[in-house]
């Protein structure tokens, strides 16, 4: 074996199994072992929020636990690779520098969880996309960055679950509101936060014409029960009105949609997903309750002099670039990384982005 190929095989063992530490592999199998015991008992299911809680993490602690044994598995395997294909020859010593790249690859990938300390990081994410200056462009664009955030959770088996969406006139939405229900959803995707700018051809453009259009994603920890969020109810107004679809349809005929205005704070928030008054008011409830969350996180921020001054939900900041015309490129602004494939980036393959995001704001905050 190459010296420099052993080094780099070392280096990656060294990463491992300081991931492994951090997980710490021992109590995630017993923390397994809790949680299928619940996830077997009869009664669980008498309460469904509960029920679906505790399949959520089983199921994430299953793939943590799977994820970092593969890799392991792997990585020991990798020296005996090399081994075996310096006996066969070129084709098969490519075939184990292929593996060795791909191993750096998911480490990295692995590793960067373990960076996520935040206070919230743990939780559910609460996204909300807006669209912004750009015309049906814009609202179109924005629905194309909901359907990238629900394939990136679809590919890593997270639930998602859709609050509201307000379908814009011609193409496209207005807004959308939804729950990514997974653990470290909310430090995972927390980088995602920004505009996000489109360039291309516009289809609704008769003359072809090039352009530019935005929206804007913002994302929050799902509130938990030990949050201390009172909402005394003389403070909140509550509207209700039928829900409708794209084109101005009707979804039903009844009232169920509900709209909630905080009067204290203006904060306005709608759910009409839910069949039920009752069901679209509880999701709206958890809607408020996160943002005035936020709302309290970065207030307590400011006054410990630890909110900077950039926005980064501001319209001013454009946080990523997504060029399909003149040429192909996604680039984030922030981290400077970019690929060559906006295809694949819109159809949900953002880990990449998320990684050299997670590793640029731990270096600022450094």
């Amino acid at each position: 074996m190459q010296p420099d190929v052993a080094a780099d095989i070392a280096e990656l063992n060294t990463t491992l199994t300081s991931i492994e530490t951090v997980i710490d592999v021992e109590d995630l199998r017993k923390r397994i072992e809790e949680l299928e015991a619940q996830a077997s008992d009869p009664s669980l299911w008498n309460d469904q929020e509960h029920a679906q809680q505790v399949t959520s993490q089983l199921s994430y602690a299953q793939g943590e636990l799977r994820r970092v044994t593969e890799l392991r598995t792997r990585l020991d395997d990798l020296e005996v690779l090399y081994e075996l294909a310096e006996e066969e020859g070129a084709e098969a010593i490519a075939d184990a520098d292929g593996e060795r790249a791909a191993l750096r690859v998911e480490i990295e990938l692995l590793e960067v969880r373990t960076l996520l300390a935040g206070e919230y990081d743990k939780r559910d994410a609460l996204v909300t996309i807006r669209s912004g200056a750009g015309g049906v462009d814009a609202a179109d664009w924005a629905e194309m960055l909901m359907r990238m955030y629900i394939r990136w959770a679809e590919k890593h088996k997270y639930g998602v679950e859709v609050y509201d969406t307000s379908y814009a006139e011609e193409a496209g939405i207005k807004s959308a509101t939804f729950a990514v229900k997974a653990p470290y959803a909310y430090g995972t995707l927390s980088i995602e936060q920004g505009t996000h700018r489109l360039v291309r051809i516009s289809p609704f453009d008769n003359q072809g014409r090039r352009q530019t259009s935005f929206a804007e994603v913002e994302v929050l920890p799902v509130v938990e029960t030990t949050d201390h969020i009172d909402i005394p109810e003389g403070e909140i107004r509550v509207d209700v009105y039928r829900s409708s679809g794209p084109g101005g349809q009707s979804v039903n005929t009844t009232d169920s949609a509900v709209r909630l205005t905080h009067i204290p704070t203006g904060i306005v928030v709608t759910c009409q997903n839910e069949k039920s008054q009752l069901q679209n008011k509880v999701s709206a409830m958890r809607v408020l309750q996160a943002k005035l969350l936020e709302r309290k996180r970065l207030e307590e921020r400011a006054e410990m002099d630890a909110l900077k001054g950039d926005n980064s939900a501001s319209w001013g900041n454009q946080m990523r670039s997504y060029v399909l015309h003149p040429y192909q490129m996604v680039k984030d602004l922030r981290t400077n990384y970019e690929v060559n494939s906006p295809d694949s980036v819109l159809d949900g393959d953002i880990d990449g982005f998320i990684e050299a995001g997670i590793r640029w704001r731990m270096r600022d905050e450094d």
